[in-house]
């Protein structure tokens, strides 16, 4: 290894899939004794895995790789590595456009980056993959790329078709999470219930939450990212068998205009899709469901988004995500004019975002006098946040309360809920 490089910096944009791709590289390092350092201030090398997905996340990446390569003038480090999906993707653009850079590459380049910081004759490239979330939970990313055409989305571009992991290795691996203390694990694809259709020519991903649910000890299984033309009602049956499937379904709808969802090809109509959201309500008693919406999509009139506003409505979601369009190259809505101005988009977001608070609002004052066993996620001072079994990870509800005790991150109690606003809960220790 270069004298200089000790210690290496992962500064990680975009989603908790790319998270994960940070950890193996991770593991890499530490498995050719290779220093890691949260504080890129105190490294000596940093690798930016960067996000590509829209234009906001593009801006974002290339704003943090600017930053680094400020301290990397500053003398502050000796070498500045460019990886992930806005590298993959515009790769050889930007070459020329980063100068100071010293290597860019794309998607699992971990063993390229390895042989740019350490020069030998002698790598290893077994290893574990280290985990970068708190030390009681972690994600478990059961496949990747896409198979849908969705014509917004630039992830088959960037991540290719979709490729599933071997059932076997995700068992273990879940198993190993297990073994290292993590409480709960949340599966992430860009499409998880397409599991395994490539490998097996049937889709597995009921058995595998069966099989890891089981068989790993796990204390909280939650499966994220579903589609809804290929949700599997199997997962519903075990979220009422097994007390350690969570009752939460994420699964990202993107509208309700009938209009809109034919014309961003998402193979589903408004009405489908409620009858989906009943069926999920009717099997599983208290389950939460979070989704995704994009406005401004090219042809959006108002028609359209009074359309998508009655669809929030109708269907009571527990939560949502609002984004707006963003028109990328390549992508099968390219071919439209971009009409919609930002401000518009910016306005529709808004307008969705203030409908949904009030029916967040509404559901968390129902749960006024219910008691949840919640997951402790951090302290401060006497205040404890945690989470629920309907709260993923830094996009949902917390649920806070004051005690003397000394509960430690990771621990599970048992809340009865006091009061509520629209994104957080509050309760006292049973």
């Amino acid at each position: 290894m270069s004298k200089d490089i000790k210690k290496v910096a992962i500064l990680t944009l975009g989603c908790a899939k790319n998270l994960v791709d940070s950890e193996s590289i991770l593991g890499l390092l530490k498995a050719n004794n290779i220093g890691y350092e949260e504080d890129i201030n105190k490294a000596d090398a940093a690798i930016i895995n960067t996000c590509g997905f829209i234009n906001s996340a593009k801006q974002e990446s290339v704003g943090v790789i600017y930053q680094a390569l400020n301290l990397k003038e500053q003398g502050k480090l000796k070498k500045v590595i460019v990886s992930g999906c806005f590298s993959e993707r515009y790769g050889n653009d930007l070459i020329g456009q980063l100068p100071g850079v010293d290597n860019i590459f794309g998607l699992n380049a971990g063993q390229d980056i390895i042989r740019s910081l350490k020069k030998t004759d002698e790598y290893f490239w077994n290893y574990e993959r280290e985990i970068l979330t708190p030390k009681h939970y972690a994600y478990l990313k059961i496949s990747e790329g896409c198979d849908h055409e969705c014509a917004f989305c630039a992830i088959p571009l960037i991540r290719g078709k979709h490729h599933s992991r071997k059932f076997e290795d995700l068992v273990d691996e879940a198993k190993k999470l297990v073994d290292k203390g993590i409480k709960e694990i949340n599966i992430i694809a860009q499409d998880s219930t397409n599991y395994g259709q490539d490998l097996y020519n049937q889709r597995r991903i009921v058995e595998l939450v069966d099989k890891i649910s089981s068989e790993s000890g796990i204390e909280w299984l939650r499966v994220l990212y579903a589609y809804p033309t290929t949700y599997q009602h199997g997962l519903l049956d075990l979220m009422n068998e097994r007390d350690n499937v969570c009752k939460y379904v994420d699964i990202p709808l993107q509208h309700g205009s009938n209009g809109m969802l034919k014309k961003m090809r998402r193979g589903i109509t408004q009405e489908k899709t409620l009858e989906l959201i009943n069926t999920m309500r009717s099997k599983v008693k208290d389950i939460t469901i979070r989704s995704g919406f994009i406005v401004g999509f090219p042809g959006e009139t108002n028609e359209d988004f009074e359309e998508l506003k009655s669809f929030i409505q109708l269907a009571q979601l527990d939560r949502i995500g609002v984004f707006t369009y963003s028109h990328e190259d390549n992508t099968p809505a390219y071919i439209y004019k971009d009409n919609i101005t930002q401000k518009k988009k910016d306005q529709r977001r808004e307008e969705l975002m203030l409908l949904q608070q009030g029916i967040s609002l509404k559901k968390n004052q129902e749960k006024i006098g219910n008691i949840y066993r919640v997951l402790v996620d951090s302290k401060n001072e006497n205040e404890f946040i945690c989470r629920s079994e309907f709260d993923a990870p830094e996009v949902d509800n917390y649920v806070m309360f004051n005690s003397e005790k000394n509960y430690k991150t990771g621990d599970f109690v048992k809340v009865r809920i006091t009061d509520a606003e629209e994104y957080d809960l509050f309760g006292e220790i049973i």
